[in-house]
């Protein structure tokens, strides 16, 4: 009788443990309705504001933000992503733009001497790793009509 009570609770946990991973399958599949892992990857600005026109009723997805901004307007804050790393600016209701913050991607590290503005230009520097032998990465981060980008900064004349 002691070896058939065994058998039936060990049956009841395997059940029950089939029963969990078979709901959480079913619920990831559930959310992934988009094709691929959900969220495999970050959203880039422009699937921000194309998914928040989705979810909000009030607002056609067709209609886009003014471009006009009034001179009390709070900077706008957007994340822009270079070779190097990833950085947070904001471009000001004045033109220029303030880094906020900055991360280096894997493999770099970011150049103590940021310039993180506010000014017409903010500059920093990404450096591969000390084992490695790439070249630093200098960028500069301007405002924009479509908010900041980076490009690689124009190198100097070495005298």
């Amino acid at each position: 009788m002691r070896k058939w009570r065994s058998a039936a609770v060990t049956a009841a946990w395997v059940a029950v443990g089939t029963a969990a991973g078979a709901l959480g399958a079913w619920q990831l599949a559930g959310a992934d309705s988009g094709g691929g892992a959900a969220h495999s990857r970050p959203l880039d600005e422009a699937a921000v504001r194309e998914a928040l026109a989705r979810a909000s009723p009030s607002r056609p997805p067709s209609a886009a933000p003014s471009p006009e901004r009034s001179p009390d307007a709070s900077p706008e804050r957007s994340t822009v992503r270079f070779t190097g790393g990833v950085a947070t600016a904001e471009c000001r209701p004045d033109g220029t733009v303030r880094l906020v913050s900055w991360s280096p991607a894997d493999g770099f590290h970011i150049d103590d001497d940021v310039e993180r503005g506010p000014a017409a230009v903010a500059r920093l520097e990404a450096e591969p790793g000390d084992d490695d032998e790439r070249e630093d990465l200098a960028y500069e981060i301007r405002c924009t009509a479509q908010g900041p980008r980076a490009r690689v900064a124009p190198t100097e004349p070495e005298d």
